[in-house]
């Protein structure tokens, strides 16, 4: 037995002394409609207030076909790039009419399917997804029941609409700033080398080495998760392998560049003046000793997209997909 009360539209009625039937159409705004008395439909307000009562969601979907709400799939709200992701987009759902429901998949396959199941399950009207692997069949058969567009990350063999950061480009300069600035070793922390931002972020550290006359040596790239944890084992893994830091860490998220921080700081070698680079930019990072040059995804614009997508596939458009520009804050000395 349960110590809460649940209240319905029955005993609403019930203390408003009102039909069932008035009291609906108070509730759901049809008060004029049916020519129903001021004096009643102010007593059924008063009361529905005076408990906090709004109708069943579920039922009002139910009969309109139309739940107003949206689903948000993200790996971790713990990374601060999807939760600023998910914020943003929550306001904006929000303008827009929708109320927008979020689930975190751990960046784990069947826990994301079942996810999504769930968010089905409550009458989502679309999907905006953060696809923690690169089967494009997991995501082909949701496609086709409802609207569903991918943020962040994109899988290739399927026609699923994306709205991703252009992470070549953006690496691409900071890298090749870097290297311009009198740095000549930079080595890359990355994630899941099968998903797409770390092909994308790993093509623009290579294509920044290139434009920085610079050539890639032999160990130089680590790839394993984006976990904090993955992070400090890479320089763990990289120091035990040559008895030194590098001159430079690139690190593929800001998840990892915590890891990196966390294990210079465990051996006292914040100050051994290796340059930190990272994708992602979080304003903690204006209060380190070191300076962190860093990355800005545009998280506002990356939602806005995602959920005009997410739309024009409601009205029966079919969205194109876009790169997000990314913006570079420089916390370093600038190149000469």
């Amino acid at each position: 037995m349960s110590q809460f009360e649940r209240l319905t539209i029955d005993d609403i009625a019930r203390l408003a002394q009102v039909s069932r039937t008035t009291a609906s159409m108070v509730l759901n705004g049809h008060a004029a409609r049916y020519r129903i008395a001021k004096a009643t439909v102010e007593r059924v307000l008063a009361v529905a207030a005076e408990h906090q009562f709004s109708p069943s969601q579920q039922a009002r979907a139910l009969r309109s076909k139309r739940s107003g709400t949206l689903g948000l799939v993200v790996p971790e709200l713990t990374n601060s790039a999807h939760a600023s992701l998910a914020q943003a987009l929550e306001t904006q759902s929000r303008a827009a009419g929708y109320q927008l429901l979020i689930v975190t998949s751990d960046d784990d396959a069947e826990r994301e399917q079942a996810a999504i199941a769930q968010l089905v399950a409550r009458q989502i009207e679309g999907l905006i997804v953060v696809p923690c692997t690169a089967d494009a069949a997991r995501y082909v058969t949701w496609a086709r029941r409802l609207p569903l567009v991918f943020v962040d990350r994109r899988v290739d063999g399927c026609n699923i609409p994306w709205f991703v950061t252009d992470a070549r480009a953006s690496t691409a300069a900071l890298v090749a700033q870097t290297l311009q600035a009198g740095c000549n070793e930079i080595v890359y922390f990355g994630g899941q080398s099968e998903l797409s931002p770390s092909r994308d972020r790993l093509a623009g550290y290579r294509a920044g080495l290139a434009d920085g006359l610079c050539t890639e040596q032999t160990g130089w790239v680590l790839e394993r998760d984006y976990r904090r944890s993955a992070g400090q084992a890479m320089l763990q893994q990289w120091h035990a392998q040559r008895h030194r830091y590098p001159q430079a860490i690139f690190t593929g998220a800001i998840t990892l560049l915590e890891g990196v921080l966390a294990e210079l700081i465990a051996n006292q070698a914040l100050d051994h003046g290796v340059r930190l680079l990272t994708f992602d930019d979080h304003p903690l990072l204006d209060c380190l000793p070191v300076p962190v040059d860093a990355i800005a995804q545009d998280s506002t614009r990356m939602a806005a997209c995602s959920l005009a997508g997410v739309l024009a596939l409601l009205a029966g458009n079919t969205p194109d997909s876009a790169w997000v520009p990314a913006t570079l804050h420089r916390r370093s000395a600038s190149p000469a």
